[in-house]
């Protein structure tokens, strides 16, 4: 459900993106109002990250994941409706919240799994949702030519493919609350009036997220998340575009091309996380790092090679490249984020998760001030390999080492009883 949930979210947040060119030809975009609009798609997530991580410690991830699902669906409907640049601007800035639907995915996998799996639930739930960003982009113009074939205006044709997203979102809404609880024993409300502790004991979200702030690993992984899952978010705004002017593409098949990149979250994500987990068998939390730093600088590398790529196919081959490293990045950074704080979980998650809407918001500002997208493109590349490095500055005590290692061995021993 988690996963499903998640999938859904990416698919409308980012459905706007692959009938774009068809958008800006009706309402008469410039360069400038696109890039506006890209910035807005993900600019307030930065904000409702930051909540929901301490509202999940709070109220638990069903109730948190419900609300978000069924609130987040007016504005889709709302997108559909616009009829000028600035009611498209506006909903767009709104549908940017869904985009906290990740928080609470990697939140609740977190306390669902064991310390010895957890990194690859976190990665597989995770690149599953992902999925849906590369989903919508194949999807979604298909779903504009069969409306068109139909004989429907294609000025009417976006508009009726936009609200299929806002219906799935209402269906999944309704299913979360139905068929899942919060954590392994049961939902949080429950619990806590046995006298059982779930969730944060910190009052108030704000506490939460101060205690969380404090941790310098935080901001160090808030940076690695805004070098991979920042620049995904950038490139599935940009890429089917980029596919149009750059390369001369149709609408279909820049979006099928586009869709290769989000789609690769299938499975490379969930391979970060499983190579992380793989990892800290031998090597613990310090390997899950020099991991993290690996799959950061081989993102940025290839995201060098993409920019300066001459070809569509080479194109291609470079963004797959690239793609596979950054949901490995991905990947590898929630599989980490579960050891840095128990006790302040939410906020820990909603920071580092901010982190990577930073890194789009970020990389729209660069590009709104560079006119070659190639040059933006390397640029970014160039930074995501600083970013890598300040990986390499993360440490850990002995006693936190130790006391991680006793949970571990702990579940290994639970498992195996259960065998």
């Amino acid at each position: 459900m988690s996963w499903l949930a998640f999938f859904v979210c990416f698919f409308a947040w980012f459905a706007c993106a692959p009938l774009m060119p068809v958008i800006s030809g009706e309402f008469h975009l410039t360069k400038n109002q696109i890039a506006n609009i890209n910035i807005a798609a993900v600019a307030i997530t930065i904000l409702v990250r930051l909540v929901v991580g301490p509202l999940c410690d709070k109220y638990g991830p069903r109730k948190t994941y419900t609300v978000l699902l069924l609130v987040g669906s007016i504005p889709v409907f709302g997108v559909a409706a616009s009829n000028s640049y600035e009611t498209f601007l506006f909903f767009r800035l709104l549908i940017g919240a869904i985009g906290a639907s990740f928080v609470i995915t990697q939140y609740h996998t977190s306390i669902m799994f064991a310390p010895n799996i957890v990194g690859t639930a976190n990665a597989a739930s995770a690149g599953w949702g992902n999925a849906g960003g590369g989903a919508t982009q194949a999807i979604m113009p298909l779903l504009l030519s069969a409306m068109v074939m139909f004989g429907v205006e294609q000025t009417f044709g976006w508009r009726f493919a936009l609200i299929v997203p806002g219906i799935m979102m209402l269906i999944v809404g309704m299913m979360y609350w139905k068929y899942t609880q919060d954590c392994p024993q049961g939902d949080f409300k429950a619990l806590r009036s046995e006298g059982i502790h779930v969730g944060s004991d910190k009052k108030g979200g704000i506490a939460i997220l101060l205690h969380a702030a404090k941790n310098y690993r935080v901001w160090v992984l808030f940076i690695s998340y805004a070098a991979c899952f920042g620049i995904e978010i950038f490139i599935h705004n940009i890429v089917a575009m980029y596919y149009v002017d750059h390369f001369n593409f149709g609408l279909k098949e820049a979006g099928l091309t586009a869709g290769i990149f989000g789609l690769l979250a299938l499975f490379a994500r969930a391979l970060g996380g499983i190579i992380s987990d793989r990892i800290a068998i031998k090597k613990g939390l310090d390997g899950r790092t020099k991991i993290l730093f690996l799959m950061v600088f081989l993102e940025g590398l290839f995201l060098v090679a993409f920019s300066q790529m001459q070809t569509p196919m080479l194109a291609i081959l470079g963004m797959t490249a690239f793609a596979l490293f950054t949901h490995m990045a991905c990947g590898a950074t929630y599989a980490l984020v579960p050891f840095i704080d128990r006790d302040a979980l939410g906020g820990v998650a909603g920071i580092i998760g901010a982190g990577g809407n930073v890194g789009a918001v970020a990389a729209g500002f660069l590009l709104k001030g560079v006119l070659d997208i190639q040059t933006c493109l390397m640029t970014l590349g160039g930074l995501v390999i600083l970013a890598a490095v300040c990986v390499l500055s993360i440490r850990f005590s002995v006693e936190h080492k130790e006391k991680e290692q006793r949970l571990y061995d702990q579940a290994v021993l639970d498992r195996d009883a259960v065998v």
